[in-house]
C-alpha cells in the first residue's frame, strides 16, 4: 500500500466505511470472515424496512388468520355445502365467526366492556401488561444484539440463568425488604449476563457463530436447570415435583394496583430499561460504536473501533436484559422455579425484536402487542372455541413477512427502496469521520 494511500485512511477513516460496504474486493480478502459479514447483512436487511412494511404486515397476518378462522368455524363449514344455492350464509356465517373471536381478542387483551365492574373490565390490559415485561426485557436484549449485526437466538437460556440466580437469591436469603428485592434483580441480571458474555467471547475470541453456540446454550440451560431441581439446594420441601421453594415475600416485585390484579413493578423497571437502552444505542459513545460494528466490521475496525470488545460488551448486555425479563417471571409472576420458567418468551422475544426493527420504543410496542395476543388469546378460545394456536400462526405469519420485505412490498405493490445499502453506509461514514 503506498504512502499516499496510508494518508488517505487516516485521514478519512468515513470513506473507508462507505468503501468497505461496498467493495466486493474486500470481501474476497477475507473468504474466512465471509459468513459472519452474510449474517450481519442479513440482519441489516431485515432491520432497514420501513414501518409501513411493519404495520402492513400486521394486516396480512391478521387476514390470513381471520380465513383461518373463518374456515375453523362449524357454522361455515356447514354452510360451504350449500354455498351456490345460498352464498349469502357463507358469507354471514364467516364475518360472525371473525368479528367474534376478534372481538373476544380485545375484550380479553384491552377492555372488556361486558364485565360487571371496573375492576374485571381493566384487568384484561393489566394481563397484557404483565405479559409484555418478560418479552420486552428479553426482546431489547436481542435487540442490542441485531443492533451489533449478530443473531441472538440465546434469550430462552439467559432467561432461564437470570430466574435461576434471582431465585436462588430470592428464597435463600433472609434480608430487609427493599435490599432482598434489588439484590435479587442484580442477580438475575448478573446471571443472564454471565451467560450471553459465553456467547460474546467465543463470536468475538475465536469466531465461532453466535447462532450456533446460542442455541446449543440454551439446550443446555434447559437441561441444566431440570438438573438442578432435583437437587436439595433447590428442592421444595414436601414437594415430589421438580419445583424449587417459594421466594420469600421481600425479594418480590411489589404489586402496583393490590392483591386482585398480577401487575407489579417490573413493568415500571421495564419502562426505565427502555429508555435507558434507548439512550445507550442512539446517544451513548459505546452505542455509536455498536452501530458502526453492526453496519460494517472492518471499517469500523479501520476507524479505531475495538470490535472484539464491542461485541463481548453487546453479549453481556444483551444477557443481562433477558435475565431481567427472569427476574420478572421468578420475582413477580410465578414466584418460584420450574423447569418450564422461560415458558417461550425467549423465542417469541425474537419475533418482537424484528417487529421492533431493533430500536428500544419499536420493541416496547411490539412486546405490548405481542403481550395482548398472549392475554386476549385466552378469552378467544373459551368463549368462541377458536383455537388458540391461531395466535401462534399470527405470530409466525409475522416473522415470515417481516423476515421477507419483498414479499410484503410485493404484496401492496409498493416501490422498492433504492439504495439503501448505501445510504447506510454513508451514514456510519459521516459519524465515523466526525
Amino acid at each position: 500500500m503506498s504512502e499516499e494511500q496510508i494518508r488517505r485512511r487516516e485521514d478519512h477513516p468515513g470513506d473507508v466505511v462507505a468503501q468497505a460496504e461496498e467493495s466486493p474486493a474486500s470481501e474476497k480478502q477475507v473468504p474466512e470472515k465471509a459468513p459472519a459479514g452474510r449474517t450481519a447483512q442479513v440482519v441489516r436487511d431485515i432491520l432497514s424496512g420501513s414501518w409501513l412494511v411493519t404495520v402492513l404486515a400486521i394486516v396480512v397476518a391478521l387476514a390470513l388468520s381471520a380465513v383461518l378462522i373463518a374456515a375453523a368455524d362449524t357454522r361455515v363449514q356447514d354452510s360451504a355445502g350449500y354455498f351456490f344455492s345460498r352464498p349469502g350464509d357463507l358469507l354471514t356465517a364467516a364475518w360472525e365467526a371473525i368479528s367474534a373471536s376478534y372481538n373476544a381478542l380485545f375484550r380479553g387483551a384491552v377492555f372488556d366492556y361486558q364485565a360487571e365492574t371496573f375492576a374485571r373490565a381493566i384487568r384484561p390490559l393489566t394481563e397484557t401488561m404483565v405479559f409484555s415485561v418478560p418479552l420486552v426485557f428479553t426482546g431489547l436484549g436481542i435487540a442490542i444484539a441485531f443492533r451489533a449485526g449478530m443473531f441472538n437466538i440465546g434469550g430462552q437460556g439467559q432467561i432461564i440463568f437470570g430466574a435461576i440466580v434471582g431465585g436462588y437469591v430470592g428464597f435463600t436469603f433472609t434480608l430487609p425488604v427493599v435490599l432482598h428485592v434489588v439484590l435479587a434483580i442484580i442477580g438475575a441480571a448478573l446471571g443472564g449476563a454471565f451467560y450471553g458474555g459465553i456467547a460474546g467471547v467465543l463470536k468475538a475470541r475465536t469466531g465461532a457463530n453466535e447462532v450456533i453456540v446460542t442455541i446449543m446454550l440454551n439446550n443446555i440451560a434447559v437441561f441444566f436447570i431440570g438438573w438442578l431441581l432435583t437437587q436439595p439446594a433447590f428442592q421444595q420441601g414436601g414437594s415430589a415435583l421438580p419445583r424449587s421453594p417459594y421466594v420469600r415475600d421481600t425479594a418480590l416485585y411489589p404489586l402496583l394496583l393490590g392483591e386482585g390484579f398480577r401487575l407489579h413493578f417490573g413493568f415500571i423497571l421495564m419502562l426505565a430499561v427502555t429508555v435507558a437502552v434507548w439512550w445507550l444505542v442512539e446517544r451513548s459513545t459505546f452505542g455509536f460504536e455498536l452501530r458502526a460494528v453492526g453496519a460494517n466490521q472492518e471499517a469500523a475496525r479501520t476507524a479505531g473501533v475495538s470490535v472484539g470488545k464491542v461485541i463481548i460488551v453487546a453479549m453481556v448486555v444483551a444477557g443481562a436484559l433477558s435475565g431481567l425479563g427472569g427476574s420478572a417471571q421468578v420475582l413477580g409472576t410465578e414466584q418460584l422455579l420450574t423447569a418450564g420458567v422461560a415458558a417461550s418468551y425467549g423465542f417469541d422475544a425474537i419475533t418482537v425484536a424484528l417487529l421492533g426493527r431493533a430500536r428500544a420504543w419499536g420493541t416496547l410496542a411490539a412486546g405490548l402487542l405481542f403481550g395482548a395476543l398472549k392475554a386476549g388469546g385466552f378469552l378467544m378460545q373459551s368463549t368462541t372455541e377458536t383455537p388458540i394456536d391461531i395466535i401462534l400462526v399470527v405470530q409466525s405469519i409475522i416473522v415470515l413477512l417481516i423476515a421477507a420485505p419483498p414479499l410484503v412490498r410485493a404484496i401492496f405493490r409498493l416501490p422498492a427502496p433504492q439504495r439503501a445499502r448505501r445510504s447506510s453506509s454513508v451514514l456510519v461514514a459521516k459519524e465515523v469521520a466526525a
